[in-house]
Formats: C-alpha cells, structure tokens, sequence
C-alpha cells in the first residue's frame, strides 16, 4: 500500500509512503536496497523498534506513538544499528536528513493519505 504522509498542516512530509503491517514485508523493510530517495519512505505498523542490520545507507527513523504523533526522531541512524522509541506504535523510515530538512519534531501529527 501506498500513500502520501501529510503533517497536521496538510503539507506533505513524504509523497510515495509504502505501509508495511504485515510481518513480511515489516521484516523486509529497506534490504536490498542502494538508497532511499527523497520524498519515499517506509511506514512500518506495528512497530516500537527498528534495526539497521545488513542495510547499505543510513537513514533518519521517526517514531510514533497510536494517535501518529512524533515521539522521537533518531536521525542519521547508520547500518548496524537498532533504535526504539517509548510508546511507539509506527516507525516512518525516511532518507537520512529528511527529518532535519522537513522540519519534523515531537509533538508533530502525521497522517497518511490515499492507502491502496
């Protein structure tokens, strides 16, 4: 599935968001992949936690708690890696730096749009 992730604003955070709910393609994630454009990302639910193992880039991981609301953001998270955020229900993989460059900070509310 995927949708345009808007903030509470309606300006658009991320234009091409795949969902990831189903256990395959949540454990899937980012593998295989050289990069991650901007303007994509992963929205994997549900999710308290992330790792980076065997990935090839860094990437900037927000996470969010049931209402969609920021809880934490852990940028520039390097291959090898794992971050958790308390509370969290969604975890939205963006390029690293996207979240810096979106101006995206706790408290934020996003909301995806147009699943299918």
């Amino acid at each position: 599935m995927v949708g345009t992730l808007r903030d509470e604003s309606g300006r658009v955070v991320c234009d091409r968001c795949t969902l990831a709910r189903d256990p395959l393609t949540r454990m899937r994630g980012l593998l295989g992949r050289r990069g991650l454009p901007p303007g994509e990302g992963l929205l994997l639910h549900p999710a308290g936690s992330i790792h980076t193992f065997f990935m090839r880039f860094p990437i900037d991981a927000v996470f969010l708690d049931r209402e969609q609301r920021i809880v934490r953001i852990a940028s520039h998270l390097r291959p090898w890696r794992a971050a958790a955020g308390k509370r969290s229900r969604f975890v939205l993989e963006l390029a690293a730096g996207e979240a810096a460059r979106l101006g995206l900070s706790p408290g934020d509310t996003l909301r995806l749009e147009g699943e299918g």
